[in-house]
């Protein structure tokens, strides 16, 4: 084994051992380990100043002395009564868009009840009488406001107090304006589907006809005498996806423009913007997802032409909102892994690519912003490691390229407006979150959290420690893993050992940043845990990742038993007793290890698992996997679902009933095949709960899990 480095807690555990407490799982569910942070941060204008949202008030702070300089919001006097989750300044700051009682629907789709309180003159009016609404957004001069009802989008006056329907023919699984489809908000992690010109003069939304779509049926519960159906749309790999078309809609003229998306509607078009100078920016893909476009369209006449065009032999990642950035109306940053590695490109619309300004056998994780007034690109990385972040700055032209953080570990970075302060939330394996203000050349100005109490606390119990390594598989890949002990540790005795992981493609669970799980209450009942990232997952260049293309579960599953293997030959590790568990991705893993792992894994848990690959949706199996039709092996050889005979150790599964992402269709038709081949199992159905387990069932299931190893490790 080659330590790479070993994150030793000497101050936090300086107490003697005899003295330190052991801890459960219920003291990690009730808190007692939970990190305090600075949350809610939201920058204002003038990037001097920030506000935040505390108990109903919202107030504004000074960046650089940390003081508040004014209550701008007090919900107690002006609206007691109302839970205010959630805001949005105007762009000039006199008008605050009010989020109050979200109901969800998906993972990132709610209705609310919204208001708009004006500052100047104190006033507090609700959006609208017709009904709650999603996705409210003011437009860029503040007079109007946007949002959706019923699958339709709306424009409210906020001068005029008058509403005005754009569209008129949304119906729940059907027609869909200004908001996403299941599968584009799942997949493509947005939920507002529409998006106003800088010049506030027009608003591009999508329509999605989903007539076509396949709809997935699942029984709500609910302490009902007779439960109910819940019917949506969820196109499965294979299966017809919605039919995606962009409009531009003429505030002044009440004309909507249908825009040129291209002669091919079996496409995505992952996001919509708009340039500096108000023309519409569109990113399509094609339906493999290795052909992706930036076209640009005239807002008058939906007229589109491709500026950006790229390909990948195997599939293009995702688009996201880092994807494309536009420095000015000319030229644009792009985020491409074209070279191996994600990286950022310069391109001019009129002259195309100018330059590469990040480079090396690195990537470069998030693409936070530039600084066009410095000529400056900030962004994160994992130069130093694939474990750990790191804040940088580069020139555009790709020179000067300097490291602003000092740790080593994993930050997140806050900037504020213009680039003159950023925040910085800072972890390593052995560090709980600290938070400190920093000037955009990296110098702190203070620390804003250091979780001092929480430290305090740490030293009174027995901690488990990760240890990071990498070792070498028998096919010469370099793989990177962690080990966690019991305080009391004795490396003449032999431990049982479960290992965990998710080994979803681009995913990390190795990873140098402080985590508190129920893995480490477990390791206080004198278990082992270890965890290893294998191929597929990522930060570690395209090849390492992609080479799981068309063969989910394939490389992830030789890795998995190769580090079981691995862990076995420590001398301290009991080889009969290795387990493993695994959630969503992690559980289609899991039970592939303990069906093909040729006897290596003596238990698994498996939460939420897909089962067959034919069975999720389109855009996440078909990048990774390729259409069923046109791979099946792909899919069959790989899914546990065919698998079920195989069954030798011991089993548990857990499933939500009310899963709208990896639907408990997954693990009933597994549970079949294993009564037809006559295996034993344990089971847990969580019923109205979903992907997560929400809202209530997560610590019933995680004491289960610790339960189940327990008895069968």
């Amino acid at each position: 084994m080659r330590y790479i480095f070993t994150m030793a807690l000497l101050a936090l555990l300086s107490a003697p051992a005899e003295a330190a407490e052991r801890f459960t799982y219920d003291d990690l569910s009730r808190g007692l380990f939970a990190q305090r942070t600075v949350g809610g941060v939201r920058s204002m204008g003038d990037g001097q100043h920030f506000s935040t949202l505390s108990q109903g008030q919202i107030s504004r702070f000074s960046y650089k002395t940390g003081e508040a300089t004014a209550l701008v919001f007090d919900g107690e006097t002006i609206a007691p009564g109302l839970r205010i989750t959630d805001y949005r300044f105007s762009a000039d700051e006199r008008k605050i868009l009010l989020v109050t009682d979200p109901r969800p629907i998906y993972r990132h789709s709610f209705t609310a009840d919204h208001y708009i309180y004006s500052i100047p003159e104190k006033t507090l009016k609700r959006l609208s009488e017709g009904g709650s609404q999603q996705v409210a957004s003011f437009s860029p001069d503040g007079t109007m406001c946007a949002f959706v009802r019923d699958n339709d989008l709306f424009v409210k006056d906020l001068h005029a107090g008058t509403e005005r329907q754009i569209t008129s023919d949304g119906l729940f699984n059907h027609i869909i304006n200004g908001i996403p489809d299941w599968v584009y908000e799942e997949e493509f992690a947005f939920s507002q589907a529409y998006a106003w010109s800088p010049d506030s003069r027009t608003i591009a939304f999508y329509r999605f006809d989903e007539s076509r779509v396949k709809q997935y049926l699942m029984n709500r519960f609910d302490g009902q005498l007779y439960p109910s159906v819940y019917a949506f749309k969820y196109p499965k790999a294979g299966e017809e996806n919605a039919i995606v078309t962009i409009h531009i809609h003429d505030i002044a003229s009440g004309r909507t423009t249908t825009v040129d998306t291209g002669a091919e509607t079996d496409q995505y078009i992952p996001r919509i913007s708009w340039t500096p100078d108000n023309r519409l920016a569109m990113l399509r893909v094609n339906r493999p997802q290795n052909h992706f476009e930036m076209l640009l369209a005239d807002p008058a006449t939906g007229a589109s032409h491709v500026v950006y065009d790229e390909k990948n032999p195997r599939y293009v990642e995702r688009i996201d909102d880092e994807t494309i950035t536009f420095i000015d109306a000319d030229r644009f940053l792009v985020k491409s892994e074209r070279d191996g590695f994600f990286h950022i490109y310069l391109y001019s619309i009129s002259k195309g690519f100018l330059n590469q300004v990040t480079r090396g056998p690195w990537e470069v994780t998030q693409l936070l912003g530039v600084d066009v007034k410095k000529g400056a690109v900030y962004f994160l990385s994992c130069e130093t490691s694939p474990l750990r972040r790191n804040l940088y700055s580069i020139g555009i032209d790709g020179t000067g390229k300097k490291r602003l953080t000092t740790g080593e570990g994993t930050y997140r970075i806050e900037f504020s407006n213009n680039f003159q302060y950023y925040i910085s939330y800072f972890s390593n394996a052995a560090t709980p979150n600290i938070v400190t203000l920093h000037q955009a050349d990296g110098k702190q100005l203070r620390v804003l959290e250091n979780n001092t109490r929480l430290k305090e606390r740490i030293a009174e119990y027995q901690l488990p420690v990760k240890e990071f390594f990498t070792f070498t598989t028998s096919e010469g890949i370099e793989l990177y893993g962690y080990i966690l002990k019991p305080h009391n540790f004795d490396p003449a005795k032999k431990y049982p050992m479960l290992m965990t992981q998710y080994s979803g493609p681009g995913s990390q669970s190795v990873a140098d940043k402080w985590t508190m799980g129920w893995e480490d209450a477990l390791v206080q009942e004198n278990f082992l845990v270890g965890c290893v990232d294998g191929r597929g997952t990522g930060f570690r260049g395209e090849n390492f990742k992609k080479c799981t293309y068309k063969q989910l579960g394939h490389y992830e599953l030789s890795d998995q038993i190769e580090a079981a293997r691995y862990f076995g030959k420590l001398a301290y590790v009991d080889t009969e007793r290795i387990g493993i568990y695994g959630w969503s991705y992690g559980g289609f893993m899991s039970l592939n290890c303990i069906l093909k792992g040729g006897g290596v894994f003596k238990m698994a848990i498996a939460v939420a698992p897909v089962t067959n690959w034919r069975f999720y949706d389109t855009i996440y199996t078909e990048i990774y996997n390729g259409l069923p039709g046109e791979n099946p092996s792909g899919y069959d050889d790989n899914s546990p679902i065919f698998f079920a005979d195989r069954l030798e150790g011991k089993l548990l599964i857990a499933h939500g009933t009310a899963d709208d992402n990896v639907h408990v269709q997954n693990t009933m038709e597994m549970v079949d095949r294993f009564v037809q081949a006559g295996k034993s199992y344990e089971i847990y159905l969580y019923p109205d709960k979903n992907h997560g387990m929400a809202p209530g069932a997560r610590d019933h299931l995680m004491l289960r899990c610790i339960e189940f190893v327990r008895r069968n490790l």
